[in-house]
């Protein structure tokens, strides 16, 4: 029953209202004639705190406040594939429909649109047992996205009558006969976005997800439902580095959040996305991707909603079997919001103004994530990954919103504003940076790629910790005072950062890496260092060993084709060994 109270206290995003009795926590309101949407967040008696996500300018005391009586929820049914929402689900191109370019307030329209018709293919027949999560119908969403309708959790029956053709999503396809009686399915269902989809099992993580990104795949891996930070300063490259991770990551469906960013940044990705080629299927980004766009000029609140709307819709796709890639661009706006609100409700503020429970709400938020099997009588197996980017003021990660992040997420993705500047992208530091999913990851890279990849990698990593070490003592007394090994290991350090980490995201062919590309450049890497010290220690000068011609073959194989790196890779690994034989011969005479 709806409940209808009026306005004692206005505070921003925040409105008190009184005689709300017989609402509920996280009931979604209408506030005012205006009929804006808020969402309740606090009860006391009949008082209710209420978080308005639009702007309450205007507003008055005594004014009207009435609860829906339902909770915030996700509209999840064909339709969503392509679509560009604002942080409650709704769809950005209908309210422009209904109110031009200027986005009007209260405006109220449905997150799937109703007159569209879907050519719905049943699954099950006339006397088939169902439960909740099993698959109904199919229906191609688009070209790429085949999209399972499921029995709504709860429901378990038989099938009573089942309906192939074009419907809405608001037309019963099916009748299930539960013990309660009939009920009559449709292509949509709806879901409280506060709380997590339930599944049958959590499988652990130790399958990669593949983003083609070297200094990713290599160094710092994230497994397939694993969660990612990137923390860094303004302009060190996280919007980019997750666009590229949208682009390329071995994800079936991306959903990308804009909490709080500026507006340009979702612009680029509404331009860039649709003429960007999938290179799994040939088809335009946009017909796999769902977009959240609340941008920094919306009001704070409304951020709050946007990422569990977000992840409420990965969960469902989630649910059908896909991999699914989450962007939150980025969780510090979100947090901000938090806080916003916190200030307003005059609770106790933590650290930095934050809330108490900034970390409780970032781990709810994160935990969503995971590789897990579906709900239902044969259930199914889908992932959900987590990469949220952080904002920390001038890069300082030593504040709240970073470190409670680095409590939950298993990868940290560290930018670097200096490698940003000198052009190295992606600027993720690889002396700050980790993945705590390499060990996990190890077997799978051993079987599915080869044995060398796991201490190829701690080869590099050594290499890398090693140069830092040796650069301060270069400051001190200089290169010359280091002796020939330590040169080599500097010199093999460049290669590796220089040739192997630093990607150009804008070129054809070295935008994206396969695993046995990558393998075939950390192999060429160490096959030079490891014949130059041979060299080295027969007597070859450290400076023309560090000039050979080979160096740039070694450098340029990342330009190479995917289809020619065998060839390339043979060529390359003789004239390794060929040309320091050389020099040595060289040498002796």
């Amino acid at each position: 029953m709806a409940s209808i109270g009026n306005i004692v206290k206005i505070s921003g995003p925040l409105v008190v209202a009184e005689g709300m009795r017989d609402a509920n926590m996280f009931d979604v309101v209408r506030v005012s004639k205006k009929r804006l949407i808020g969402e309740i967040i606090e009860m006391h008696g009949d008082r209710a705190s209420i978080q308005v996500y639009e702007e309450t300018a205007g507003l008055g005391t005594g004014e009207a406040v009435e609860s829906t009586g339902e909770p915030m929820s996700a509209e999840l049914g064909p339709g969503l594939i392509g679509s560009i929402y604002d942080g409650i689900q709704r769809p950005l191109d209908d309210i422009r429909k209904v109110c031009g370019n200027n986005l009007a307030r209260g405006v109220e329209v449905p997150s799937l649109k109703r007159e569209k018709k879907w050519k719905f293919t049943p699954t099950v027949k006339v006397g088939d047992e169902v439960v909740g999560g099993d698959v109904l119908g199919t229906v191609p969403e688009t070209d790429i996205v085949l999209h399972k309708i499921m029995v709504p959790n709860g429901v378990k029956g038989k099938v009573k009558s089942v309906k192939e053709g074009e419907f809405t999503v608001t037309d019963t396809v099916c009748v299930v006969e539960t013990e309660k009686g009939e009920r009559e399915l449709t292509m949509m269902q709806k879901w409280g976005v506060r709380s997590g989809r339930p599944y049958a099992k959590k499988l652990s993580p130790d399958m990669p997800l593949v983003t083609g990104q070297r200094v990713v795949d290599c160094l710092f891996p994230i497994a397939k439902g694993g969660v990612a930070a990137i923390p860094g300063p303004f302009g060190s490259g996280k919007t980019v580095t997750q666009h590229q991770l949208a682009k390329w990551a071995e994800a079936d469906i991306i959903v990308y959040i804009g909490c709080g960013e500026r507006g340009n940044e979702m612009t680029d990705v509404l331009n860039e996305f649709p003429e960007l080629i999938d290179p799994k299927t040939g088809k335009s980004l946009r017909e796999r991707t769902v977009l959240i766009a609340t941008t920094s000029d919306r009001t704070v609140a409304a951020r709050e909603a946007s990422v569990y709307t977000g992840i409420t819709i990965a969960e469902y796709y989630r649910d059908m079997g896909y991999s699914v890639a989450l962007m939150a661009d980025s969780t510090s706006r979100w947090a901000e919001a938090l806080r916003e609100m916190s200030g307003r409700l005059e609770e106790m503020p933590g650290d930095e103004g934050y809330p108490a429970y900034l970390g409780s709400r970032l781990a709810q938020f994160y935990e969503r994530a995971g590789r897990v099997i579906s709900t239902g009588t044969n259930g199914r197996e889908g992932a959900l990954s987590v990469i949220g980017a952080v904002s920390p003021p001038g890069g300082d990660i030593s504040e709240p919103v970073s470190q409670a992040t680095l409590r939950i997420v298993k990868v940290f993705w560290g930018l670097d504003s200096n490698l940003a500047y000198q052009r190295h992208f992606p600027a993720i530091n690889w002396l700050t940076s980790y993945s705590l999913y390499a060990d996990s990851l190890a077997d799978w890279y051993n079987n599915n790629v080869s044995k060398d990849w796991m201490t190829s990698r701690a080869r590099f990593m050594s290499i890398l910790h090693d140069e830092a070490e040796l650069k301060e003592i270069v400051k001190l007394i200089g290169m010359d005072a280091l002796s020939a090994g330590d040169r080599l290991k500097m010199e093999t350090a460049r290669s590796i950062r220089e040739d192997f980490l630093h990607q150009l995201a804008f070129h054809e062919i070295d935008t994206y890496t396969s695993l046995k590309k990558q393998l075939y450049m950390m192999k060429l890497i160490l096959a030079f260092n490891d014949e130059a010290g041979a060299a080295v220690g027969k007597g070859a000068d450290i400076e023309l060993v560090a000039e050979l011609p080979v160096r740039e073959r070694i450098g340029r194989f990342k330009y190479v084709p995917e289809e020619e790196t065998d060839r390339e890779f043979e060529k390359v690994s003789v004239e390794i060994s060929s040309e320091l034989n050389e020099l040595l011969t060289k040498e002796e005479d």
